[in-house]
């Protein structure tokens, strides 16, 4: 087999991992970059395989640094299987779409307006190529194994988020171990990793791989931000991945209120996707903690806006009041708009509840900036801007080596990948001085025969 990274190398987006063996190619994953212009113009480079020599596609999530870039492959060639768990096609079927229409209002309200350096300016990918890429989506069952040519695939649950799995990928002789994204042993909502299944090489994200996640209740810690807001009769805006980050924010809201540590306040999810996902955990309950039951209860206690009017609606009203609104980075959608009305009074708060990547609007609020650039012009910046890692969806450093430690097979060597520099270097050490197993961070094309 003959293993080459595509992307999620030195950085924590763009996750696109080939295996070859014989004449049969595989992707794992297939993401797109986000963060500083640098990368994010990555994705506007065509892969170096053609996509119609690529057998398959097997997703470990449905995040978009992870699948983002499938509408491009569809489109360029590709037009074999998509495989995944069920909830991740029910999730993809959400996110693909929703990615490609906000790549196109994007698109549009720069050439109204302007303010950008290309005539005209154009999508990524549009919401029609989305859509045509879900046609090849195949769930599969991940408590059997799957075979794709010589290859066989078997799979474990991860936590994470909804349907994340890791990936094993053996050709009979040799085996390679996607981690995809680790979920928290000790997460509110979702469940806990299985032990991996082992491989003889693993690649593994690093995310969090330089830092443990700080053992705070987030439940008392967001009563104490609401308490605030309820006083100064401002306005709470808290940036969210529609995926996870939403669902645990309500979850905590919803506890905090059950324990009576706040007030009930107006609370509002502002993002149709982070709407339909939340459906998704009512159809998926055995995917995370919570019961049907327990989820109806648990996401009743927002108001759901689902149109621009409502939208627009909201900046108009007056604190005190909580608005979750995607994204989770500031890197678009409807929050963008939310952060222009209320971003500029200082008795209101912008809490960033988990990892800001580096050259999205969310590391410039975590920086101090004054001013942030929003459709083409400086926003001031005057409320109090906090920033979280207390729900982040990623194992921690403890986390990583646990999982990696409860491996059926010890590997050979370990490739680091899904991590800023200092985070996949630290681990790299921790690795290797603790578990004594060979450890690599390889670079952007690196190929290695396994």
């Amino acid at each position: 087999m003959k293993l080459t990274f595509y992307g999620a190398t030195n950085t924590v987006t763009g996750s696109k991992f080939l295996v070859t063996a014989g004449k049969t190619n595989i992707l794992v994953d297939c993401g797109i970059f986000q963060g500083v212009k640098k990368l994010r113009l990555k994705n506007w480079d065509k892969i170096p395989i053609s996509p119609d020599k690529i057998d398959a596609v097997i997703l470990t999530h449905g995040h978009i640094d992870h699948s983002g870039y499938l509408p491009i492959l569809v489109k360029d060639g590709f037009a074999g299987p998509i495989y995944c768990s069920e909830p991740t096609k029910d999730l993809c079927e959400i996110l693909l779409p929703d990615s490609g229409h906000i790549a196109e209002e994007d698109a549009r309200y720069a050439n109204r307006k302007g303010f950008s350096k290309h005539q005209p300016a154009l999508p990524l990918y549009t919401e029609n190529d989305a859509l045509k890429a879900l046609e090849y989506f195949k769930p599969f069952d991940i408590n059997l194994p799957l075979k794709i040519g010589g290859l066989t695939i078997t799979a474990n649950s991860v936590g994470h988020i909804l349907g994340a799995i890791c990936i094993r990928v053996s050709d009979g002789n040799n085996s390679i171990l996607f981690s995809g994204d680790i979920g928290r042993y000790t997460d509110l909502l979702e469940n806990r990793p299985d032990g991996a299944p082992g491989g003889n090489w693993v690649v593994m994200e690093s995310t969090y791989g330089d830092r443990n996640h700080l053992d705070i209740d987030p439940i008392t810690e967001i009563a104490k931000v609401v308490n605030t807001i309820a006083e100064q009769k401002g306005v709470l805006i808290i940036p969210s991945f529609a995926v996870g980050r939403a669902q645990i924010l309500l979850y905590c809201l919803h506890q905090a209120m059950k324990k009576k540590l706040i007030q009930p306040l107006p609370i509002y999810l502002n993002s149709p996707m982070a709407t339909k996902v939340t459906e998704l955990y009512q159809k998926h309950a055995d995917w995370h903690r919570l019961s049907e039951a327990q989820c109806e209860k648990t996401f009743s206690i927002a108001k759901y806006i689902r149109t621009v009017d409502e939208s627009k609606s909201l900046n108009r009203k007056n604190g005190p009041m909580i608005i979750i609104s995607a994204s989770g980075m500031l890197t678009g959608g409807r929050v963008l708009h939310h952060i222009k009305s209320f971003g500029g009074d200082p008795k209101n708060i912008i809490l960033l509840p988990g990892f800001q990547a580096p050259g999205t609007r969310g590391a410039s609020l975590i920086n101090k900036a004054s001013s942030i650039k929003i459709h083409g012009e400086y926003i001031p910046i005057n409320a109090k801007v906090l920033h979280w890692d207390l729900l982040s969806a990623h194992a921690d450093q403890r986390d990583l080596i646990k999982w990696l430690s409860k491996s059926e097979l010890m590997p050979k060597k370990v490739f680091l990948v899904h991590g800023e520099p200092q985070a996949s270097d630290s681990l790299r050490r921790i690795i290797k001085d603790k578990l004594h197993i060979k450890v690599e961070i390889p670079s952007m094309g690196g190929s290695y025969e396994i």
